[in-house]
This record gives C-alpha cells, structure tokens and sequence, in this order.
C-alpha cells in the first residue's frame, strides 16, 4: 500500500491574500474509500518489447518484415499467435526472426503458470497485425477464447490494430460498431488500405503499409516509458458542496477525462496521485487514489501532494462557491422558508485551488481545464495569465454531446505561444496528447 499523505499545513505566504483552512467533516455520508495498490509490474529490461499478434490472414507474411522494422528501431519482439495464424506462416519462423519463444497454446509446459498474464505485462506496446475481423470483433467484445485475445484483454499495455479483410467484411456494419468501440476505448487503429484485395476484389481492407504500422509502434514503445521517475498530480470529478445531510451543489463532471489522464500518466511510468471528487469510475490501475468531497477538501489533498511534483493537471471541475452554513437537518418546506415561501442560501467563495497553488509552481508544469459555455478562448486566455498555468485546455460544455458525461471531446489547447485546436476524440486520446505535450514542456 502506498504510504499516506501527510496532513498538509495552510501556506503562509505574504505575497497574497490567506486562503481558508479547510477542515475535515466529522461524519460523511459515503463509505470511506481505500487508497489504491501500486501496481507490481515485473522487472523489465531496458529495451522495449513489442508484444506482436499474429492472426489468420493471407497479409501474414508481411508480419515477418513489420518485425524486422521493430527490431531496427530498438525493440526486443515476441509474438503471440492464433492456431489459425499459425496455418499462414509458422511459428518456427517468427521464432527464428525474434530470437524468442512463440506463444502459441494457452497453456505451455515452456512458460509461466499464468501465460497470458505474464505475457501481458512483458508487452510494452500490443501490436496485432495482420487483425481479421474475427479477432477485431471479439476485442471489441471482450470475447478471449484462445491466448492472443485472453493476453489483449489481461494487458495494460497501448494497443494498435492494424485490420486486414475483405471489403465487404471491412464496411460490415458489426466490424464498423465494432470499431467505434475500440476506438473509445483508446484503442489505435492503423486504417487499412484501399485496393487490389488477395480474394480479386477491390477495395478498403488491404493491410496498411508496413512502414507506416511500424512507424506508429515505434511512436508508441517511445511513449511507454517517457515519464519514468516523474511524479504527477491529477485532480479529476466534480467536487460536492451539502446544503443539508441530502442535498449538495455541484456540476455535471463524471471524471472520465481526469482519470484517463491519470491512468494514462501511470501506464507511461509517472509516479501519479489523483484527487478524485465522487464519481462511478474504478481506481485507475497503478495510482494513488485519494477521494474527497467538497472544494475545501480537495483544496487540502491537493495542496499536500503538491510539493514536488513535476507536473500538476487541474482537470477537477470545482465548484466556486459553497452554502455559508450547511443545515445539519433535512431542509423541510414547512420549517425552513422564508416569509414569502422562498429559500435564501447565502454562498461563499470556495478556495481557487488552480490559483493557489500555481502561484508558488516553481518548475512545476501546470495544466489547468476551462469548461465554458461562451467566449471560450478569451476566458482560457483569462485563465493562463491570472491563474498561473502553462496551458490551459478548453471546450465548450453548451454542446450536450461534448464535455460532461460524454466519452469524446473537442478541445483548444492554449498557451503563451499560441492556441492548438483539436480534432473531435476520444477522451482516452485526449488524454494521451495532452501529456504528449506535458512530456515536450518537462
């Protein structure tokens, strides 16, 4: 278990005004959370390991040069294959091309107890080329019924498909649902070429140029480990501020993009802790968790994590304001209006934790999110220089189908140099850019 925080202390710093001390509420109305186990990753070596998946497709002998280009590139290769896989090329030649054991059956009187699991954590990176659409839609499905697709649903490692299939299996509504499945997961998919097909006909399905799948693998196994030995902090989810034991204000955020960034942190060797409002979502894998409830809360835990960190991304959607006084008993209409049948709440600001902090940042990198409904570059471009940040990610949350609650988003990422607009993606894509980015300023 990871050891604890300790209990922060308020800042004493005359350079501004003094923040309030939060103080912890002496009865919660949810279970405390555990804190999260570190992940136990088996010792690695230095070189990268591309983990590639072979399945049962006539584009296999091209798997052969895709490895040959891996190695080029630095990379230790192992292969795990279909039975049917096997039919096209042997698993005697993918032996002697990587020097390595092929894994082929479930279970090998050769390898681990657990081979799938011990396969999964080897992989730095999970290339599956050539990917018919059988393997393509169990994925999708979580359906693991031989060892490549058990080893794709046990590993933590990035994953990239590189599909090759008929034309007619390729524009199958089931493989393009399928698809769209994969890729909000976060998973890569390197698109198939259009022409002349192995069955004579002609069209998308051809499998992509190997240059160019080795390309994107080799851009990844360098993301695997590029924040080794740095030690981020995340917040993430709407903070609560009660009224009374059963009503609170709050906002929309379902942490989704937060925890993505840390989980996304962590698979690239970061040292994360995430301060994590209430949400649904599981403990990313490898984090340190700390769960809290109101502004003031978060305001504390992120403060005591953030002393030290490299890079510290405020992505929590906080609220601005809290009730002066909290009732202790249920507001009832009956007792507790006002002559005229109203309801007055008087609000107080909370503490601005981006603010706050940043502003002792040191070379700390800090990212902060701004989620607007109107004029939503000024207000980022506001947001860079009063709060301190070194890039601020925006979007505008007037669109339902973006922002809160949603899987995708389109953001501006803003900065003293500029202003970079994205393309509509994943929220798990986004997360993998935005600390493309946090990897360049550190």
């Amino acid at each position: 278990m990871p050891s604890k925080q300790p209990q922060p202390q308020q800042p004493q710093s005359p350079s501004r005004p003094q923040q309030p001390q939060a103080q912890q509420p002496q009865s919660q109305s949810r279970p405390q959370q555990p804190q999260a186990q570190q992940a136990q990753s088996p010792s690695r070596p230095q070189q990268p390991t591309v983990l590639v998946g072979v399945t049962g497709c006539i584009a296999t002998y091209k798997t052969c040069e895709i490895i040959r280009l891996l190695q080029k590139a630095g990379a230790r290769v192992k292969v795990v294959m279909t039975p049917m896989g096997a039919s096209f090329v042997t698993a005697e030649t993918f032996k002697a091309l990587t020097r390595e054991p092929v894994a082929l059956e479930p279970i090998d009187s050769h390898s681990a107890p657990i081979h799938h699991i011990t396969l999964a954590q080897e992989a730095d990176v999970f290339l599956i080329a050539p990917c018919t659409a059988n393997t393509l839609n169990k994925l999708a499905h979580g359906v693991a019924d031989n060892l490549l697709t058990t080893t794709a649903l046990a590993t933590e490692a990035p994953l990239l498909l590189a599909p090759a299939m008929n034309v007619h299996m390729w524009r199958d509504p089931c493989t393009q649902e399928s698809l769209g499945l994969l890729r909000a997961r976060g998973v890569q998919i390197i698109e198939p070429e259009a022409g002349l097909l192995a069955c004579g006909e002609v069209g998308e399905g051809r499998l992509a140029p190997i240059d160019q799948i080795a390309e994107k693998t080799v851009a990844e196994f360098a993301r695997a480990r590029d924040l080794a030995g740095k030690r981020i902090l995340v917040t993430a989810g709407a903070t609560r501020e009660q009224l009374d034991p059963v009503r609170y204000l709050s906002s929309p955020s379902s942490g989704i993009t937060g925890y993505a960034i840390a989980q996304e942190a962590a698979r690239r060797g970061a040292e994360v802790t995430l301060v994590s409002g209430p949400t649904n979502l599981p403990d990313p894998f490898g984090c340190r968790v700390q769960r809290v409830g109101s502004a003031l809360e978060m305001f504390v835990a992120a403060q005591g994590a953030f002393a030290g960190v490299d890079a510290a991304i405020f992505s929590a959607a906080v609220a601005d304001f809290r009730p002066e006084t909290r009732v202790e008993r249920k507001i009832k209409k009956d007792t507790n209006l006002d002559a005229d049948g109203s309801l007055t709440l008087k609000l107080v600001q909370n503490p601005d934790i981006l603010a706050t902090l940043a502003a002792d940042k040191g070379s700390t990198y800090v990212v902060g999110f701004a989620a607007e409904t109107n004029d939503v570059l000024a207000a980022a471009r506001k947001k860079l220089a009063t709060k301190h940040a070194d890039l601020i990610v925006a979007n505008d949350v007037s669109n339902p189908a973006l922002g809160f609650g949603s899987t995708h988003n389109k953001v501006w990422f803003v900065t003293a140099q500029g202003t970079e607009e994205s393309a509509l993606i994943s929220k798990t894509a986004l997360a993998r850019v935005l600390l493309d980015k946090v990897v360049a300023a550190l």
